[in-house]
């Protein structure tokens, strides 16, 4: 692996975050790392190919990047804000209802984050007031 790959990786494995392409950028310039945001595009690519990290998409919203250890998500409807959660291992149920061999699974859960819920109570509260 190369050098910009494993700074790269060890900002990745090191963070409790789910950050960005540009977000890991910004942390590695802030650290004193001269790297370019093509250079994070291009290793971040090669270490999913790999299977180093792993990318958690969600639609509308700049792709992440995270840890390969064994996790799923909780994803804000509103804000995307995405939150770690363990569930038990559901492989063998999952394969269970299929003949085909399931390799791996990443489990997005959609809900909505007591920040955007406290957003929603207000601007209830604001409307029911103007009535």
């Amino acid at each position: 692996m190369n050098h910009n790959a494993q700074i790269i990786l060890d900002a990745i494995i090191e963070s409790d975050e789910h950050m960005t392409a540009e977000q890991i950028h910004m942390l590695l310039r802030d650290s004193g790392n001269n790297i370019s945001l093509a250079t994070v595009y291009n290793n971040l690519g090669k270490l999913c190919e790999q299977g180093n990290i792993r990318k958690v998409c969600v639609a509308g919203y700049p792709d992440r990047y995270d840890k390969v250890v064994k996790h799923d998500h909780l994803i804000c409807r509103k804000c995307g804000k995405l939150s770690d959660i363990s569930f038990s291992d559901l492989t063998g149920f999952l394969q269970s209802q299929t003949d085909e061999e399931i390799l791996s699974y990443d489990l997005q859960v959609s809900y909505i984050c007591p920040d955007c819920r406290k957003k929603e109570q207000k601007e209830q509260e604001r409307k029911d007031v103007g009535k």
